[in-house]
């Protein structure tokens, strides 16, 4: 199977249909127009900033339309996209840099400080602007006026070929570079987009951040595959969310504190947001009482589950269960085979717990120039291991139960206890910690800190301690809760037992 140009066909399809609007800028592309630029880029790329193809060009800024024109013209040239977590401090981000090695850097103007001093010669980044009129950096609009976009069809090519990477947290706190391939997209429309019934009518409102899958694939990729219209929000803002529902939007997707803050909004309504037929829910587990207001209103949110790994969709929730299976994330849908195996990989009995395994046409191929990571992540028969414990009912249906790591997910962002240790570890006052995951009602997790002082130091209070996290972590990863004990839980080979925190 080769992957074509799949931009250009829909442009050949449907060419003045409106595929994009940047929500903040008003602007606006048809399919041709999102082609054309695409093939743009594509040309600027290769002819004014001598990028080849394979290099990896990364993107530090706010959602933005111009960014799907980047997506798609990285695909044309053979490049690979890296979008970058703009919630990062600036050192967490130059280690992904140095990680992926980009030959580029695109920017957007509330970002200029940050990439100018990430362009340095280390990173061998070139300053391409967007909006930016400072002089050190390329005009970006520029280059791409300058050039002229070829509107050919891209020739087939291999649809496991990397098209761009998106960095996920690692236990042992280096990041990895998740390989996001052509075919994954595809499996991922195929199994979104027939589950909910994406048409060219649609139009989607995207408030999630483009560095995560579910802001490139939930559901905007799927849609511009069916060629309807996605509406691009720079930011998640509650008040203009809802206007925009109300008014345009046909269906929607967020993680659980979307649809808490979007609750508390004064003029929230069901009656006000009927125009949006399809509700969907991933990140965490939306708690029963929002579940249940939601419904209250006539809305019917489905929670769903996948993986940066896995394109993202694996599951999803029936409508008619919302509430009945409070907790589930649903069936796994079209392309995606599941097992749950106990600890020597043997299927476990309906109703019992076990890792989740995964595997289909939406499975990453694994981790950006991490051969070691990959091998770790697949059993030998090629089984993604999610890592997740969970267990299946007799009507098919999964509810995650557990994690197998100490990962949590706090508003829909990936938190590992190590990397925020390793900070905290740094702490003069400090003689041990650990980090756990604690239910919050705003954003589902919260990172807790469990702290024993050294003796006769000083206690910080908590906000100091937050101060100082957040000189190296991004600020969803500074702990919300901090508690003292005389000392840490410890089994009898000394190591800090964390579900006996979790107890406490």
């Amino acid at each position: 199977m080769e992957m074509f140009d799949l931009l250009g066909h829909r442009a050949r399809v449907t060419p003045t249909r409106i595929a994009l609007e940047d929500l903040a800028s008003g602007q606006r592309y048809s399919y041709a127009g999102l082609n054309e630029r695409a093939a743009r880029f594509a040309a600027a790329a290769t002819e004014r900033w001598e990028l080849e193809p394979g290099d990896r060009i990364v993107y530090l800024g706010y959602n933005r339309a111009e960014f799907f024109a980047m997506l798609y013209g990285c695909a044309k040239a053979g490049l690979i996209l890296v979008p970058l977590n703009w919630r990062l401090a600036e050192a967490e981000l130059a280690a992904l840099l140095d990680d992926c090695d980009p030959a580029a850097l695109v920017h957007g103007d509330e970002f200029t400080p940050v990439a100018r001093n990430l362009a340095t010669p280390r990173t061998r980044c070139l300053r391409i602007a967007i909006g930016d009129p400072a002089t050190d950096a390329r005009d970006y609009d520029q280059d791409l006026s300058d050039v002229a976009p070829d509107l050919s069809i891209c020739a087939p090519r291999d649809p496991d070929a990397t098209w761009y990477l998106l960095y996920t947290a690692g236990t042992t706190g280096r990041s990895k570079g998740v390989i996001q391939t052509f075919r994954m997209m595809l499996a991922n429309y195929l199994n979104i987009g027939l589950a909910i019934g994406l048409t060219g009518d649609d139009v989607l409102l995207n408030v999630l951040p483009v560095f995560h899958t579910a802001g490139i694939n939930l559901y905007s990729s799927a849609l511009l595959l069916a060629g309807g219209t996605v509406l691009v929000s720079r930011q998640f803002a509650p008040e203009q969310a809802l206007d925009v529902l109300e008014q345009r939007a046909t269906v929607f997707f967020g993680v659980p504190a979307v649809y808490q803050a979007l609750l508390e909004q004064p003029g929230f309504s069901g009656e006000r947001l009927a125009r949006v037929r399809s509700w969907g829910c991933g990140g965490a587990a939306l708690s029963l009482p929002v579940a249940r207001r939601f419904v209250e209103h006539g809305i019917h949110v489905r929670t769903g589950m996948g993986m940066t790994e896995t394109g993202p969709t694996v599951f999803l929730l029936d409508t008619a269960d919302v509430l009945d299976k409070i907790g589930s994330v649903g069936r796994p849908q079209l392309l995606a085979e599941t097992r749950i195996v106990d600890a020597e990989e043997r299927d476990v009995p309906t109703g019992e717990a076990g890792e989740l395994l995964i595997r289909g046409p939406g499975v990453t191929p694994g981790y950006w120039q991490q051969p070691e990571a990959t091998a770790d992540a697949f059993t030998a028969d090629g089984w993604l291991r999610s890592g997740d414990i969970a267990r299946c009912d007799a009507d098919g249906c999964y509810t995650i139960v557990d994690r197998r790591k100490d990962m949590f997910i706090s508003g829909g962002e990936n938190v590992y206890p190590a990397e925020v240790e390793k900070v905290l570890e740094h702490h003069p006052a400090l003689a041990e910690l650990a980090v756990t995951g604690v239910q919050d009602a705003r954003w589902g997790e919260v990172g807790k800190a469990w702290l024993v002082l050294r003796p006769s130091a000083a206690q910080p209070s908590d906000d100091d301690l937050k101060h100082f996290c957040r000189k190296q972590l991004a600020s969803y990863k500074v702990p919300a809760r901090f508690e003292w004990l005389d000392a840490l839980p410890r089994n009898a080979v000394g190591k800090i037992t964390k579900q006996a925190l979790r107890e406490h």
